[in-house]
């Protein structure tokens, strides 16, 4: 049985899919592996583009007519998450303009839940910290290994969104999963068992798995690129946490009340058992 895999070429998703994707465990399925940013795959996913995708958990509204949220794969912020910079400190966001990583990313919905007074430009997440080096924005959220790699280039921080997030309802941020398309609700199970298999493989290989992964690290050195992996394949990534449960809850409840998703996604409690 053929499958399309899509994630994105990020050091914690590479780390993820390596051993699943290269042969590593036992599966009956041929994969066909795609590649490409988070928020292109968010925009295809609601087309229902590939059998198995990673997604942001901002696009789990817009897409769960075709797909099932899956138990495996989460990225969670445990008292951390997506960083707004800026080149100098600010007072407040009324009227600044802040580049952002996508329509659909998590890092975008938190934020408008964070400040509403702010302007808003759209930019590819590996470009944000040059616009505001450039001046081209007064602040930016960085996603992805920019979290590590800002203060190389003498950047300040305003505000973690994992911290605020943590300090408000003392839950980690979710911010990104795997959904796989209805059509294989059959095969849902079998599959978040081998997605799990293959994380604890590179967990239980990580000079191989790391090694992999670093080929995606943008800016990273080894030291690094562990770090940035063991942030976003932790616990949460292996098994779908109560806490983690409530959170996305209270992350769509919120959204949904200021208007920002248009409905409220149901994810059902039996996924905490998966």
């Amino acid at each position: 049985m053929k499958l399309t895999v899509a994630h994105s070429p990020d050091p914690d998703d590479a780390f993820m899919f390596y051993a699943l994707t290269h042969g590593k465990i036992e599966s009956k399925y041929e994969l066909e592996e795609t590649l490409s940013d988070i928020e292109t795959l968010n925009k295809e996913a609601i087309n229902g583009r590939y059998h198995i995708s990673a997604i942001s958990y901002h696009a789990l509204p817009y897409i769960i007519d075709k797909y099932d949220l899956m138990s495996v794969g989460s990225s969670v912020g445990d008292k951390y998450g997506p960083i707004l910079i800026s080149k100098n400190p600010l007072s407040n966001l009324e009227n600044k303009v802040i580049a952002l990583p996508g329509e659909l990313t998590t890092a975008t919905l938190v934020f408008r839940i964070y400040s509403q007074d702010h302007k808003e430009v759209f930019v590819p997440f590996d470009q944000i910290m040059d616009k505001v080096i450039n001046s081209e924005v007064d602040a930016g959220l960085l996603i992805h290994e920019g979290q590590l790699s800002y203060k190389n280039m003498g950047l300040k921080k305003i505000v973690d969104l994992g911290e605020w997030w943590y300090e408000k309802y003392n839950l980690p941020l979710p911010l990104g999963g795997n959904a796989i398309h209805k059509s294989l609700r059959n095969e849902r199970i079998m599959i978040n068992n081998l997605l799990r298999e293959s994380i604890k493989w590179g967990k239980a290989h990580p000079e191989e798995a790391l090694t992999h992964a670093m080929k995606f690290g943008r800016d990273l050195n080894s030291e690094m690129n562990e770090k940035f992996v063991n942030m976003y394949v932790n616990d949460y990534t292996i098994k779908f946490h109560e806490s983690l449960y409530k959170s996305l809850n209270i992350l769509y409840k919120v959204a949904f009340e200021k208007s920002l998703i248009p409905s409220i996604p149901d994810i059902p409690e039996s996924i905490l058992n998966e």
